[in-house]
């Protein structure tokens, strides 16, 4: 007999009342805040036609049975997969329409499947975080929740890329899942990101201060390092996302999605040169070299507005993915600090879990000196950044564009940190120290009897350079592949990183290193 009627239409029923979450009320109220609902998210996520539920009709065990209960449509998160692009991709999304989008036990069961279907299936994770935390009233079936999905991160971590979306509230102990991950993206408002708020921090410390002071995105961004990508609101992080995924492999097992080209381009670019300023010691903004360097230059800049004295993102070269790291003159004039170090190490690290190959950029003076640093622990962060290039397999090529000093010189990927290829400008200068540091060291009697003291300095620094910093002496003791025209820089890497594709890196066999951190 064909099935009743009234079964379908019980069916019907059932998911039309899911799909509505909270009801229409709590939803009109979120767009009226210029907000997404959970469901809207991943529609704006995914193409048309390709997502896929999982556990539409799993609710919270503790509702059953209990008395008067309030329904919780989907138990507060929506959970699936779809496709980006083509390319498909695992998600939830925390409906604060229902019940707050508070974690619960069967919440968090519902997270962890799609982190496990993304583990076996071999496909990114995007989480959209919307929630008021942990569902007080399941106790410490809440909590265990909490750690069941910060297991599957760890697991998943370096296996497939994981983005964080926080779009709304995420405190306490849910700011810990986005942590884990690999990108977090947040909008400038609507959402929050702390682990005590204001009220918290009152009551124990009895200082006041805002929201804004400990869970804004602006502070996220720019002081605490914890946000990589600032977005306007719910559908311009989305957008972050399918840019952030269109140059990101699926997995550790495959390549970044190369666009190669059938022939490299080897016409010189003589606005390359124009970029150099005479003086060695004038700040360059090295957002130029990099606009001439990558394909139509398309960069997408990761962490922009924290530890701005470096630059990283994401970018192809003759069509090559790869991951750039920049000294950035222009900002502390470029020095390597505490932030700087944990920002490309990180970022270093993250390119070589998903075989993205690295370039580098170096124009560094040094590590920033001051008793702020040395208290902080710039020994400590500073051999981060020496580590993560160290134990990197994938290509790397380095370019030094002007200065290349002391330990900064190693820390930027020499040859002796595995840099595959290093090529420098004839601008470049490749020392122990500065000139005018090191004339201060070398020839304190010269300058003590000099009657022009800054004349006879500047002879002797030029004197320096042209005899102990010239890329022509490193070239010459073969710490430098090669002395290339400041023009043919883009195409002699974009040759370098296609010959660099095949490239096989064996290590001693270990557990894991033991990083610095």
């Amino acid at each position: 007999m064909p099935l009743s009627a009234q079964i379908l239409q019980d069916l019907r029923d059932r998911e039309a009342k899911i799909l509505a979450g909270g009801g229409p009320d709590k939803i009109r109220a979120r767009h009226e805040q210029g907000r997404l609902t959970a469901r809207e998210r991943l529609a704006a996520l995914f193409q048309d036609g390709t997502f896929q539920e999982i556990g539409r009709h799993i609710r919270s065990n503790r509702q059953a049975g209990v008395a008067n209960h309030v329904d919780q449509p989907a138990d507060g998160v929506v959970v699936g997969t779809g496709y980006v692009n083509g390319r498909a991709v695992a998600a939830f999304s925390q409906d604060f329409t229902v019940a707050a989008g508070t974690l619960g036990k069967m919440h968090a069961s519902k997270i962890v499947k799609a982190m496990q279907t993304a583990a076996h299936s071999g496909m990114p994770v995007v989480a959209f975080n919307d929630s008021g935390g942990a569902r007080i009233q399941e106790a410490v079936d809440a909590l265990s929740g909490y750690g069941q999905v910060f297991y599957q991160n760890v697991l998943l971590s370096g296996v497939v890329p994981q983005i964080a979306v926080v779009c709304g509230p995420c405190a306490g102990g849910a700011a810990y899942s986005p942590a884990l991950m690999d990108f977090i993206i947040m909008t400038k408002s609507n959402a929050d990101l702390f682990i005590t708020g204001p009220e918290v921090i009152k009551a124990v410390t009895g200082k006041t201060v805002t929201m804004d002071e400990v869970g804004g995105a602006a502070m996220h961004a720019s002081v605490s390092g914890n946000v990589h990508f600032l977005a306007d609101d719910d559908r311009h992080a989305v957008q972050l996302v399918q840019r952030l995924l269109g140059f990101l492999p699926a997995n550790n097992a495959e390549e970044p999605p190369h666009r190669l080209k059938p022939d490299i381009d080897e016409s010189p670019d003589e606005g390359m040169t124009d970029l150099i300023p005479e003086d060695n010691s004038s700040p360059l903004d090295t957002h130029t070299v990099i606009a001439r360097l990558v394909d139509d230059g398309d960069f997408l800049e990761v962490h922009a507005g924290f530890a701005e004295n470096i630059i990283i993102g994401f970018a192809r070269i003759e069509g090559m993915v790869v991951g750039i790291i920049a000294n950035q003159p222009a900002v502390r004039a470029g020095a390597l600090d505490i932030d700087a170090s944990d920002k490309g190490a990180r970022f270093i690290r993250f390119c070589d879990c998903f075989n993205i190959p690295l370039v580098t950029l170096v124009d560094v003076p040094g590590f920033l000196p001051g008793i702020e640093q040395e208290r902080g622990g710039i020994i400590r962060h500073g051999a981060k950044l020496l580590f993560a290039y160290a134990a990197a397999t994938v290509p790397k090529i380095t370019v030094i564009l002007r200065k290349a000093y002391g330990g900064s010189y190693l820390a930027m990927c020499s040859q002796e940190m595995g840099a595959d290829f290093v090529y420098a400008w004839p601008s470049a200068e490749i020392a122990v120290m500065g000139a005018e540091g090191a004339v201060n060291v070398l020839y304190r009697k010269e300058l003590k009897d000099a009657p022009d003291r800054r004349a006879k300095a500047a002879e002797l620094a030029a004197a320096y350079r042209a005899e102990f910093s010239t890329p022509y002496l490193s070239a010459g003791a073969g710490y430098i592949t090669d002395v290339i025209d400041p023009a043919a820089t883009r195409w002699i890497v974009g040759l370098s990183l296609r010959k660099l594709q095949s490239k096989r890196d064996v290590r001693p066999p270990k557990k894991h290193g033991n990083m610095p951190l």
